[in-house]
């Protein structure tokens, strides 16, 4: 059944009319569509602000072009809050190669287009052309990874704070929680937006740093002007950025830009068990507006509309993840009466079938903090929780999430509990009691588990934060055995990334040959993109890894990083002259040829030889490899064994 419109927050004058409103407290311009679920940001922040009973409008993906959208609602009381939506507005537009996309799966019916570039800007200089000075506060992923100055990929340079180019007043950076309700009481007790400057979890301009230049706990970050200008410089502010981003021991950052600073307040203080309780028992209808139901309803959804959010943040380490920028490093979790009530809101959705598709967050297996200190301490500077087989603090428990998972399947409407976030299998490894991996194999697969190795090679893994390959083989092995003890038929399906920093020709080789030697096609291949605020951002545009300041080499000419991406996938005959071109640069032609470890036929077969591009000696039929060509579910089976396809596979997480 189709909800009410008066269900969702107003997104029009007739909805404040409905609801007695002749004034919104705050409207939020969100570029993604309304989409009332707790996996939005826009979602949380509104019903969170409606909690405390002020008056919230939405207006999403407004018409840019003029100011009419912006002004359906009239000015607010207090201020306008800016977002880009779910991701950053040029991701969503651009593909690693910089080629638009056709679809949006956060827009109604998925069209493309629909929010400009940089929407954040844009949106920013709308709303001062439509209410002048009314205060501007800006939030979600493409504000809180762009606050520093940054290298932007689709622009090749570096931009200054998103702050400076939109001309905002304030910046809520992270989970927005706390900081919001903060900003927002002391707006309605009368404060101007110009007096808000120690919120935590905030970033704001200033012309004088009197009073704070003096503090113990603020640290200098090389100025805009510098890190445009030098490399090594922008490595070094990058550092200093990535250490201080704790909660507990982090402190005040500033970095010049031009004769204006750019304030960073230390990240807000992690959500208690309460509050995320509190966050997630708020009225989502958990789904679009009916609005958007002639146009085909919002993509998005399916992916989240019968999943659990369980905690948030990250102790991975991952270079190429921003999350230590945005949620943090130091696990917020719900409580399991909390993810029990919203797992029995689910069975009574319409077409709820019984099944929940996921239980977690950035990655489902880590569901409490890293070790014991974090919470006194903060996260250890300069270190990572699962470096080098994990610290000898941390804390390997799969207990706790295990519990909520029998629970959730002993709920008599439910047949299945997925998961589909991701698990952690290094840290897998470390957990000497084997029932979790047991229970996860027996109950929580649907057929195939997603897991992310992204290469094998070590010195590229290394870069990447990820453990070395050994590990992965041991969790190959495990996987396999527990399955083959269970009597299940069940595959990995390992996600890959190629053209890492780190990783040249020879390294994408290497992953080939063992891609070869495990008889696996990799249906989805991924090339790295250099996002705002990732590690491996950093190393892609220094050519340094800013923990160590060594030089990397980086993979940068769209042939070479076609190439690499072709090798992950040597069996597609429309890859051929690519691998050959790779294979002969690289010195390398002991791979082409009839041999059992080639990965290519030579070239140049006579003519009507079919299999001379398919990889197939003369006088052998193509068929022979027809299980082997990449399709949607590739799949991989037990080392030795044949590549199997199964299924749509689901895209990879963010």
């Amino acid at each position: 059944m189709m909800k009410h419109r008066n269900q969702f927050l107003p997104i029009s004058r007739a909805d404040m009319a409905e609801r007695g409103w002749d004034q919104l407290d705050f409207l939020l311009i969100s570029g993604d569509a309304y989409v009332d679920h707790p996996s939005f940001g826009t979602a949380i922040i509104s019903r969170l602000l409606e909690s405390e009973g002020y008056r919230v409008g939405i207006i999403a993906l407004p018409d840019w072009r003029s100011t009419r959208d912006f002004e359906v609602m009239g000015r607010p009381k207090y201020a306008v809050l800016i977002s880009s939506g779910v991701i950053d507005s040029m991701v969503n537009h651009y593909t690693a190669s910089k080629k638009p996309r056709s679809e949006d799966v956060y827009a109604p019916g998925g069209k493309a287009g629909m929010r400009p570039d940089r929407a954040v800007i844009v949106y920013t200089n709308r709303v001062r052309e439509a209410f002048k000075d009314i205060p501007v506060i800006l939030g979600g992923t493409e504000a809180s990874l762009r606050r520093f100055a940054h290298y932007d990929y689709w622009s090749d340079s570096v931009r200054r704070s998103i702050l400076v180019d939109s001309k905002a007043d304030l910046l809520i950076y992270g989970m927005g929680e706390k900081p919001i309700l903060e900003v927002a009481a002391r707006l309605a007790k009368g404060e101007r937006i110009q007096e808000i400057r120690d919120v935590r979890g905030t970033c704001y301009l200033t012309d004088d740093l009197t009073g704070l230049e003096k503090s113990v706990k603020t640290v200098m970050v090389p100025s805009f002007e510098e890190v445009k200008s030098d490399k090594v410089r922008y490595a070094e502010a990058f550092k200093i950025q990535y250490d201080e981003q704790d909660p507990i021991r982090g402190n005040i950052l500033v970095q010049p830009h031009g004769n204006r600073y750019l304030v960073q307040n230390p990240p807000a203080l992690p959500l208690t068990v309460e509050e995320m309780d509190r966050v997630y028992a708020l009225p989502y209808q958990r789904t679009y507006h009916p609005v958007y139901e002639a146009e085909g309803g919002v993509p998005a959804i399916q992916e989240v509309e019968f999943s659990i959010t369980s905690h948030r943040g990250c102790f991975g380490g991952c270079s190429f993840c921003a999350l230590t920028f945005h949620q943090g490093r130091i696990i917020q979790k719900r409580s399991q009466a909390s993810i029990l009530a919203e797992a029995k809101k689910l069975v009574w959705m319409d077409n709820f079938k019984g099944y929940i598709h996921d239980v977690g967050g950035p990655t489902a297996n880590f569901r409490n903090p890293a070790c014991r200190v974090q919470a006194k301490q903060g996260t250890c500077k300069g270190k990572q929780c699962m470096d080098k087989g994990g610290c000898r603090h941390l804390v390997v428990d799969h207990s706790e999430y295990l519990q909520l998972l029998r629970k959730l399947r002993e709920l008599p409407e439910v047949k299945k509990v997925f998961i589909r976030s991701g698990i952690r299998y290094d840290y897998l490894m470390l957990d000497k009691d084997d029932t979790f991996f047991e229970e996860l194999c027996e109950h929580h697969v649907s057929g195939q588990l997603k897991v992310a190795p992204e290469h094998v090679v070590d010195r590229v893994l290394s870069r990447m934060g990820k453990p070395g390959r050994a590990v992965y083989d041991r969790f190959v092995k495990k996987f396999y055995e527990i399955n083959r003890k269970l009597g299940k038929e069940q595959y990995l399906v390992p996600y890959l990334l190629s053209s890492h920093p780190g990783s040249d020709l020879a390294a994408a080789i290497e992953l080939a040959e063992y891609l070869r030697d495990i008889r696996y096609t990799p249906e989805q291949v991924q090339d790295f993109y250099p996002t705002p605020g990732s590690l491996s951002t950093c190393m892609f545009y220094t050519g340094l890894d800013p923990r160590t300041m060594e030089k990397v080499y980086v993979p940068k000419s769209p042939k070479e990083k076609a190439m690499q991406r072709a090798l992950l996938q040597y069996r597609k005959p429309s890859n051929y002259k690519l691998v050959y071109e790779a294979l002969t640069l690289a010195g390398r032609e002991d791979l082409i040829g009839y041999g059992p470890k080639c990965l290519i036929r030579p070239p140049g077969r006579p003519k009507g030889d079919k299999g001379a591009k398919a990889g197939v000696k003369p006088g052998k039929k193509a068929g022979n490899r027809s299980k082997e060509k990449p399709s949607f579910g590739g799949t991989q089976r037990e080392p030795k064994g044949r590549t199997v396809t199964r299924g749509a596979a689901s895209k990879r997480r963010g």
